[in-house]
């Protein structure tokens, strides 16, 4: 939206497999190895992971009580930053700690509120808490063609570039 007109949307990378790897630290090391040839021009190199899969681990059952709890605690966390905001403009009727700590406990009593009120909605919907992220099976190291044989070298020489 704000970024130059005429961009194009991102592209998987074209280029050579140098390797596949079953972790992304396993991928980023490769590329690392490459980097510290300060000759070897790493904005050749794409890692692209494959066959993206969504995993949503279960963490716990969910209660009134958890959700009270969990809404509190947000709440708290976002009166605690706008009483902090308040302080940062004193008036002379406000002074100290006690517009933070109030701006606190009425942060986390509309939290708790609030968590109560969105558990009761949705609780024949959802009854668990749980983490969801997405990774891949695999993920690949991608060199551009014109760089593929000088990246194998690079690496088969331990970092060493074999070219003068």
């Amino acid at each position: 939206m704000f970024g130059p007109r005429g961009a194009q949307a991102p592209t998987v990378p074209k280029g050579e497999v140098l390797g596949t790897y079953d972790t992304y630290p396993e991928a980023q090391q490769v590329i690392e190895r490459l980097s510290q040839n300060e000759q070897f021009p790493i904005d050749g190199l794409s890692i692209v992971g494959n066959d993206l899969k969504r995993i949503e681990q279960v963490t716990g059952r969910l209660s009134y009580g958890r959700a009270a709890g969990a809404g509190a605690l947000s709440g708290l966390w976002f009166g605690l930053f706008v009483g902090v905001l308040f302080s940062l403009f004193p008036t002379s009727a406000a002074i100290g700690l006690l517009p933070i700590l109030a701006a606190a406990l009425i942060g986390a009593a509309a939290g708790l509120l609030f968590g109560v009120i969105s558990y009761a909605i949705t609780k024949r919907q959802r009854d668990f808490s749980s983490m969801t992220q997405v990774v891949a099976s695999n993920y690949q190291v991608i060199v551009r063609p014109d760089l593929a044989a000088r990246a194998q070298q690079v690496l088969a020489n331990g970092g060493a570039d074999p070219l003068p």
